[in-house]
């Protein structure tokens, strides 16, 4: 057994999917990249600008590593339920039904890092913070393929899978691409509410994940109502793939614990706590990623597009929040009720966003 097949079948023992494959993106996968960043259908992601280059060529950026073990850790996790109390409505993506999966990946790494060393290999993991596209990565390892809602997709499984990339400096063979199974099926295109998704992939400029997630941008207005129930991310295409119909009989990795008060959190935290008190409780959770700026957004624009019975009483503590970021959302729901609010607001931006909104 190789060293490689080694570090590879203790991956297995920690539960995660592995397969191994040398340092390169495919060409394919590299034209289709550098297309999307020219098009601008990344959004604000600049970070994926400027990390270009090491992205499509891994080989370049880390010149001592030869080979990469892609990782997958399911997480398709039952339903949970309803916690008692609080303002609990609106939807979270599946994958934050847990406390912080770069954690949990990372420890399993930090195993596998030390299992290479044994081994008298160099090895490094990375969790999405590498410039590493591991999606592609991981179909070059034979892992599964790259779906029309450009997610890796697992055979007899689906793609519920969050992915990390060990790198070290084993050869490895070129593995054989797993055959792509989406054949004519669309359902996801179709399935996605904004149209963020179609036949060139992924334009994040209306993507529910990017806007609720990724920036502290004030939500377009054109978008309140098409984002509907998700508070915070989206699965709309993953569940109507009918790959993912296998997901639940896999179950989940077990370095995750779903929490129902991560899967239905309640809403009225992102208005009530301090920035200190919200770290203490979601600090470890993907709920960090927007900030609790971000989610109190996100919760504006979930009661506002609902016409939630609670909205007045949540504005009413929005529009005093000590973040420009909550108070712009507070002045477009209230510009969607037609009360004119924040107009003489101490903050440059929100004013500005208020009186042009209202004229």
């Amino acid at each position: 057994m190789s060293r490689l097949e080694a570090l590879r079948k203790r991956a297995e023992a920690l539960g995660l999917w592995a397969q191994a494959a040398p340092l390169r993106v495919p060409e394919e996968h590299q034209g289709r990249f550098a297309v999307w960043l020219s098009a601008g259908r990344h959004a604000g992601m600049r970070y994926l600008e400027r990390t270009k280059d090491a992205r499509l060529h891994p080989e370049r950026a880390f010149p001592w590593a030869k080979s990469v073990l892609v990782l997958a850790a399911p997480y398709a996790f039952p339903e949970l339920p309803v916690p008692e109390g609080g303002l609990r409505i609106g939807r979270v993506a599946r994958y934050a039904w847990t406390r912080d999966y770069h954690r949990a990946l990372e420890a399993a790494l930090l195993e596998l890092e030390n299992e290479a060393r044994r081994l008298g290999l160099l090895a490094k993991g990375y969790v999405d913070y590498g410039p590493l596209l591991e999606g592609p990565l991981g179909a070059a390892a034979g892992l599964g393929w790259i779906g029309k809602n450009t997610l890796l997709l697992r055979e007899g499984f689906g793609s519920y899978l969050l992915l990390a990339a060990l790198l070290t400096d084993a050869e490895a063979e070129p593995a054989p691409p797993a055959p792509t199974r989406c054949g004519r099926c669309t359902r996801c295109l179709f399935a996605c509410p904004t149209g963020a998704l179609d036949a060139r992939g992924l334009d994040a400029n209306r993507c529910i994940s990017y806007w609720t997630i990724e920036t502290r941008a004030p939500i377009p207005l054109e978008l309140w109502d098409a984002f509907g129930e998700w508070l915070f991310g989206c699965d709309d295409c993953q569940i109507a793939c009918p790959w993912n119909r296998f997901a639940g009989e896999a179950g989940y990795w077990r370095g995750f614990s779903p929490e129902p008060g991560l899967a239905h959190p309640d809403l009225w935290d992102f208005v009530r706590l301090s920035n200190q008190g919200f770290a203490k409780k979601y600090g470890d959770t993907a709920f960090a990623r927007p900030g609790r700026a971000g989610m109190a957004r996100n919760a504006i624009r979930l009661l506002g597009a609902l016409g939630h019975e609670a909205l007045e009483a949540y504005l009413e503590a929005a529009s005093k929040d000590p973040s420009p970021t909550v108070r712009k959302a507070a002045a477009q729901a209230f510009f969607r009720l037609g009360t004119p609010r924040l107009l003489d607001d101490p903050d440059p931006g929100v004013r500005a966003l208020a009186r042009g909104l209202f004229g």
